[in-house]
């Protein structure tokens, strides 16, 4: 796996740096389509830690407290903090793990797999890094199909896939 060398002098001082996500500048949110793909189910979750490191071959690590999740409906939250989706009670966490990445530039792709709910499925992200202010904003999306981590509960088909995945905020220099 290779990297493309930066092209400017602020990303080449953070080449081979490790980063954590920023959580007060930071949103981790989800979007699923549902009632036959004609709305949208839009949440995030408050609770996470995440990290980015550039040290060699980039490699990501994302950690969210499942129980952190909120569509601003207490009924919906609760029935997707069960076992028929994130089943919270017995898998307090959502977590994604790259197995490769490959940087051009500002751009970013990581292949990897996203463990949810005791299920694990293969993720594709493709994300932008930017220097600001000695920091990287990032901005991240994945589409994941929800149905093959079990989470197809609903009546009569009404919730559709992909759902969609966005990181956006800042990362921090890691104090490691």
């Amino acid at each position: 796996m290779s990297t493309t060398t930066p092209y400017t002098t602020e990303k080449a001082a953070g080449e081979e740096t490790r980063w954590r996500i920023d959580p007060e500048r930071s949103r981790v949110e989800f979007r699923a389509p549902t009632f036959w793909g004609l709305m949208t189910v839009t949440g995030r979750f408050e609770r996470y830690d995440g990290t980015l490191d550039l040290r060699g071959e980039p490699a990501i690590e994302l950690t969210i407290e499942a129980a952190s999740l909120t569509t601003n409906n207490k009924l919906r939250d609760k029935h997707l903090r069960s076992g028929d989706f994130f089943d919270v009670a017995n898998h307090p966490q959502v977590r994604f793990v790259s197995d490769n990445a490959r940087r051009d530039r500002e751009r970013l792709t990581v292949s990897g797999h996203l463990y949810v709910a005791g299920k694990s499925i293969p993720l594709e992200a493709h994300a932008t890094l930017r220097p600001a202010e000695g920091e990287l904003e990032v901005d991240a999306t994945a589409s994941a199909d929800q149905f093959a981590l079990g989470m197809s509960h609903g009546m009569l088909g009404m919730i559709r896939t992909p759902s969609e995945l966005t990181v956006r905020g800042r990362l921090v220099r890691d104090g490691e």
